[in-house]
C-alpha cells in the first residue's frame, strides 16, 4: 500500500486513478511515499526518508525543492502540456484586451451615472477614447516555444497575425508542432524589434530572471504590449515603470498582478488564471497521477524535471530501481555486486541527466535484503527501490 500525501485539492479525475486497495490518499502525513502537489510551496517542508516522488499537477516546479530531492534521488515529475490550451486562450484573450482598449472601456461603462438618457447619450459621447486595433497584421514576438510557447504560435497565426518565435533550446517535440509560418528569429533583442506583442513562455531561472531589463526595453518597438503568463520574475519591474509612463511599452498584460503596478492603466493584471480551467486541472492531474503509477509501480520515469526519461518493458523478473551519480563505473560495480549473489541480470538500461543518472535492472530472482545493501553502501547511489 502506498500513501499518497495530498498538499492541494487535487482534481478528483486524477484521484480516481489510485485504486484504493494500492493507494491511501491523505492530507497529513510525515512520511509518505509520495507527494501530489499544485501550488504549495514545499520549501522548508521535512518530509521522511520513505519519500519516492512528488508529482506537480501543473508545469513549473519553483514551489518544490527540486535539488534537494535530487540529491535524495527523488524524482520530481510535472505536467507539461497539459493546459497548453488555458494558457494560449488566455494570452490570445490579453491581446484582445489590450488592442481593444476592453479593461478601460468597461471602467467607464461602470463609472457612468444618470438616468437612462443622460447614461446612453455618454455611452455613445465617450466611446471614441475607446477605439482601438485588431490583430491581423500585426506582430506577435513568441520567446520560448515549448507546448504552450507553440499553441500560442499557431493560434496567432490562424488569427492572421504574423509570428516571429525565440528558443535557443526547442525540443524536436516542438518543433514538429510548430507551424512553418513561424519566422525563427536568432535573439530575444529581433524579437523584440520586430514585435507588436510579445507573449513569453519560460521558466524562471538563473537565466531567465530579469531577462527583460532596461536595455532589452529601450531596444523594443516604440508601442509594443508585454505579455507575461510565464512566471513573476523574468520582467525587471525596476525597469518597467519608466517605460509604460512613457508609453515605450503601450500595454503590460500580466497573470501576477503587484500592488506597485495596480492602479497604473497601461498594466492589465489577472489573478493567476493561466491554468485555472476545469479542463486544465483534470488534464494536469491525470497526467501526473499516471506518471507517478508508472513509477511506483514500474520504475519507469517521464517528464521528471530532474532525472532522464527511462522506460523498460517489464518482464516476468524482479526489477531494481537505483537512482544514482552519473560518475564512471557505477554500472559496472551495479553488475558485480549482482553477480557475486547468483543473480542472473535479463535486462538492463541506465540513462543519464546532466550529474544524475537512473538505472533498471530486471533480475531472475527476488533480490536478498543483504544484495540491496550492498547496493545502497556503493559510493554515488542516491535511492535503491526493488519491486
Amino acid at each position: 500500500m502506498y500513501t499518497i500525501l495530498t498538499l492541494n485539492n487535487i482534481s478528483p479525475r486524477g484521484i480516481e486513478l489510485l485504486p484504493s486497495h494500492r493507494y491511501q490518499i491523505v492530507d497529513d502525513s510525515k512520511d509518505p511515499d509520495a507527494v501530489l502537489v499544485r501550488s504549495h510551496k514545499m520549501h522548508g517542508t521535512a518530509i521522511g526518508d520513505n519519500l519516492k516522488a512528488v508529482a506537480r499537477a501543473g508545469a513549473g516546479v519553483n514551489n518544490i525543492p527540486v535539488e534537494e530531492m535530487s540529491k535524495r534521488g527523488i524524482p520530481v515529475f510535472n505536467a507539461p502540456g497539459a493546459n497548453a490550451n488555458a494558457v494560449k486562450e488566455l494570452v490570445i484573450a490579453g491581446m484582445l484586451l489590450a488592442i481593444r482598449n476592453i479593461p478601460e472601456a468597461l471602467r467607464f461603462v461602470q463609472e457612468l451615472e444618470g438616468d437612462d438618457e443622460s447614461f446612453h447619450k455618454a455611452v455613445e459621447g465617450g466611446k471614441k477614447k475607446f477605439a482601438g486595433g485588431e490583430l491581423p497584421g500585426r506582430t506577435l514576438g513568441v520567446i520560448g516555444l515549448g507546448a504552450i510557447g507553440v499553441k500560442v504560435s499557431n493560434a496567432a497565426l490562424a488569427l492572421g497575425m504574423k509570428v516571429v518565435g525565440y528558443d535557443p533550446k526547442i525540443t524536436v517535440a516542438s518543433a514538429w508542432e510548430l507551424s512553418s509560418g513561424v519566422r525563427k528569429a536568432q535573439s530575444m533583442e529581433e524579437v523584440l524589434a520586430a514585435a507588436d506583442f510579445v507573449s513569453f513562455h519560460v521558466p524562471l531561472n538563473e537565466h531567465t530572471r530579469g531577462m527583460i531589463n532596461a536595455d532589452r526595453l529601450k531596444a523594443a518597438k516604440d508601442g509594443i504590449t508585454l505579455l507575461n503568463f510565464s512566471r513573476d520574475g523574468i520582467i525587471d519591474m525596476d525597469a518597467l515603470p519608466s517605460f509604460l509612463d512613457s508609453g515605450h511599452v503601450r500595454k503590460y498584460v500580466c497573470d501576477f498582478p503587484s500592488r506597485a503596478l495596480r492602479d497604473n492603466p497601461a498594466v492589465i493584471g489577472l489573478p493567476h488564471l493561466g491554468a485555472s480551467t476545469h479542463e486544465a486541472e483534470e488534464n494536469c492531474a491525470v497526467m501526473v497521477v499516471n506518471q507517478l503509477r508508472d513509477y511506483l509501480e514500474e520504475g519507469n520515469i517521464t517528464n521528471s524535471v530532474n532525472f532522464p526519461e527511462t522506460w523498460m518493458p517489464r518482464g516476468d523478473g524482479h526489477r531494481l530501481c537505483i537512482a544514482n551519480a552519473n560518475v564512471p563505473n557505477m554500472l559496472g560495480q551495479i553488475s558485480t555486486v549482482v553477480a557475486e549473489h547468483g543473480l542472473n541480470i535479463i535486462d538492463m538500461l541506465n540513462k543519464s541527466r546532466g550529474e544524475l543518472a537512473y538505472t533498471v535492472v530486471d533480475v531472475d530472482n527476488p533480490v536478498p535484503a543483504e544484495v540491496e545493501s550492498k547496493l545502497r553502501g556503493i559510493e554515488g547511489v542516491l535511492s535503491l527501490r526493488s519491486l
